[in-house]
């Protein structure tokens, strides 16, 4: 398989109209357990200039043991960047594409924080549809981008960084509750997963309005 590496062709393109790009990508849609978490990167031309970072891919395609280190490069690259999340209870309350938003607009929140104004910027958002201007962002203009993790470095970089964050959620909720092996599967539909779910029934940090028993093996 032919591993596609990310580049800034877009986003240099999208910065001679815009003064900086905010990109974003979500970890965790399909997981039966923990947060969704929405990871979101700002790129301006002078760090456009300086290149792709070392490593850099889709979350998905960094092997575990070196996303930490991607990751941190990729931070230090975009300078500012932000990860917003949205909880098991909320997605079963809102469904998962509202949670989606709700976790987008507390990433750009934290990057308002921060000293950044989004509503200057245009927003590169990684799927085909706009979740983040019905959660109360419709001052932004955001740009969906199919495959925008596989292909530009600022969604790239939004997806390892929001990646590493929620692994890392994950691994501290196993340490409470072990039985679910949350460490390795990282609340997604293993076959480890949903045997515990049989065994043990469903904890507090799974998403109890989902159809979890008749989930499919995602590995």
């Amino acid at each position: 398989m032919t591993v596609v590496e990310p580049r800034l062709t877009l986003e240099r393109r999208l910065l001679r109209e815009y003064p900086f790009v905010i990109a974003c990508d979500e970890v965790g849609r399909g997981a039966l357990a923990g947060p969704v978490a929405v990871g979101a990167a700002v790129i301006d031309a002078r760090r456009a200039r300086k290149g792709v970072p070392t490593g850099l891919r889709d979350s998905k395609l960094v092997p575990e043991p070196r996303r930490a280190e991607v990751a941190a490069r990729a931070a230090a690259w975009a300078g500012t960047t932000a990860v917003g999340w949205a909880s098991s209870v909320e997605i079963d309350q809102i469904g998962i594409i509202r949670a989606l938003g709700l976790a987008a607009a507390r990433a750009i929140a934290d990057l308002r924080a921060h000293g950044v104004v989004p509503e200057e910027a245009i927003v590169i958002l990684d799927g085909n549809h706009d979740y983040i201007t019905p959660a109360g962002e419709d001052a932004l203009t955001v740009r969906p981008v199919i495959k925008a993790d596989r292909d530009c470095a600022s969604a790239a970089a939004a997806s390892v960084i929001a990646k590493v964050a929620r692994d890392a959620v994950m691994t501290e909720l196993h340490d409470d509750l072990p039985a679910y092996n949350w460490a390795r599967n990282k609340g997604y539909a293993s076959r480890d997963h949903r045997e515990a779910i049989r065994e043990h029934g469903l904890s507090r940090h799974h998403r109890s309005s989902w159809a979890i028993a008749d989930a499919p093996t995602l590995f």
